[in-house]
């Protein structure tokens, strides 16, 4: 007989989920929802000195106190954080754990370590002094609880019932780092990943080739996924197919990365355009973060030359070997370019996490003031090109476009922060800078087999853009795939990068 231990996020108790309860029981299955200290009925129960331990604690007792020998333990959103503390304190009674709609902290990260808006977390803290004693968080409102994730698929009483039984978070819970010694690292995992909150097995693939080490471990045999179409709360959406999903779990089914990942990264294959055919290329120039690939025909004094500024995405692992700058696709780029007259300039910038768009952001104004100094460079003919997840780096370009700025090209960009990605703040929203852009020419590289969550970020950047009057080129690739450019080596994916190479050096020359 399966059992299975069930755990919430934060606000959220036992409460919410007695329809997956239900037919989980019908099943045949045992089931334990738990209702941590200071959550649902239990929330007289907290205090100033409530944590993340007392959580962990809290599972650790109905673990000890269910007969089954092993557990099924499910955790949701905040709640995988107890849930893996608890597993690592009684590896021996688990035999799944699956996280629902939930990310992978590591040993050291707390809750508040892994919400990337500073602006959000720093309201989260005005609240708790508002109106939270100093020591909790108040519960969301009806408007807050679509800021913290998808809310598709849930139906209004459903909705009104979790806004009314709702409890205030100890702060504890959300602050004190979670501490693992690795007892619990190798025991069976699933994933079950809500697409209409941002997440899907072909989005976790193509992390995967581009090889972020971070990552690596999702590949082991032992780690399952399923999909299902919805937003963040499937217990409330979509309770039948969420049992169900968990029982399949627990029988050891879903799908395995290590049989669709390509064994070469994505980030390592060979660039799709051969390398031009030059009479000397010139060594590229390395000035810190930036590299500076040089037209073969540029002689120091003479007449300054555009420049083409490459902005890879991310978040990626500062691990990752070779860097973005250093991979065949950003070399294959920067060489067209300087094969073809202008100067391609190649950077590493620092998103490594979803709290890092301001940081990066940073890097990319410091590394176009870099190229736009260099004496080899038309500081006013100067073109930015952003990849993937960078697209959200254009929106201060967009907003304001200085005079110099005669062209924003993006390939395969993500243009709004995925559902579950939490950032609130306005400002890396492309489709909202648009009105400031004027007739600014930008040229989007568009492929076909995009992930649709990313595609519908695009189709909202295009809406915007033509109520803008924005002067937006689309170059699509027929059968294209995120990062094609050494994935695809097709006659149309050749021909889509010649297009946008050629098309942005023609505004760096008009």
């Amino acid at each position: 007989m399966t059992a299975f231990v069930l755990v919430s996020g934060s606000h959220v108790g036992g409460w919410v989920w007695p329809e997956v309860a239900a037919r989980l029981r019908e099943s045949g299955a045992e089931v334990f929802p738990a209702t941590l200290t200071g959550l649902g009925n239990r929330r007289h129960l907290a205090n100033p000195g409530t944590d993340l331990d007392t959580h962990i604690e809290d599972l650790v007792q109905l673990i000890d106190h269910v007969d089954a020998p092993e557990l099924v333990i499910v955790g949701h959103d905040t709640g995988i954080h107890p849930v893996l503390g608890a597993t690592d304190r009684r590896p021996e009674r688990i035999a799944r754990i699956v996280h629902l709609d939930a990310g992978i902290p590591q040993d050291g990260e707390s809750v508040l370590d892994l919400v990337p808006d500073q602006t959000v977390r720093e309201r989260l803290l005005q609240q708790v002094g508002e109106g939270g004693g100093g020591w909790r968080v108040p519960p969301p409102t009806l408007e807050e609880w679509a800021l913290r994730g998808s809310l598709d698929g849930v139906p209004e009483d459903a909705m009104a019932r979790l806004t009314c039984l709702a409890a205030p978070q100890p702060l504890g819970t959300l602050t004190q780092p979670l501490r693992l010694t690795g007892a619990g690292a190798k025991l069976p995992t699933s994933g079950i990943l809500c697409t209409s909150n941002g997440s899907s097995i072909a989005l976790v693939e193509t992390v995967m080739q581009f090889g972020d080490p971070r990552f690596q471990g999702l590949s082991d045999p032992r780690v399952g996924f399923f999909e299902l179409a919805t937003g963040h709360w499937p217990m409330l959406s979509c309770p039948d197919e969420l049992a169900e999903i968990l029982l399949r779990a627990a029988a050891g089914e879903g799908h395995r990365l290590a049989t669709t990942v390509r064994e070469q990264s994505a980030h390592l294959g060979r660039f799709l355009l051969d390398a031009p055919e030059r009479p000397r290329e010139r060594p590229r120039e390395r000035m810190g973060r930036v590299d500076l690939h040089l037209p073969d025909d540029l002689q120091d004094g003479e007449h300054p030359r555009s420049a083409v500024v490459f902005v890879h995405g991310g978040p990626i692992s500062p691990e990752l070997r070779p860097t973005p700058r250093d991979s065949e696709t950003f070399l294959g780029y920067a060489r067209q370019v300087a094969a073809l007259g202008a100067v391609g300039a190649t950077l590493d910038h620092r998103l490594h996490s979803l709290a890092d768009y301001g940081q990066a952001a940073e890097d990319v104004a410091e590394a176009v003031e870099m190229v736009r100094a260099d004496p080899r460079v038309d500081a006013e003919r100067i073109a930015l090109w952003f990849f993937s997840g960078g697209g959200l780096l254009s929106a201060d370009w967009l907003a304001a476009p200085p005079a110099w700025l005669r062209c924003v090209a993006a390939s395969y960009p993500i243009l709004a922060p995925l559902p579950n990605w939490g950032l609130g703040q306005p400002r890396f929203r492309p489709a909202a800078a648009l009105s400031g852009a004027g007739r600014l020419p930008i040229v989007l590289t568009r492929v076909e087999l995009e992930q649709p969550v990313i595609a519908a970020t695009v189709a909202e950047f295009l809406a915007a853009a033509d109520g803008a009057g924005a002067a937006v080129e689309v170059v699509d690739v027929p059968l294209g795939h995120h990062g094609f450019e050494t994935i695809d080596h097709t006659a149309p994916a050749r021909d889509a990068v010649r297009r946008a190479i050629g098309s942005v050096l023609t505004h760096l020359r008009a």
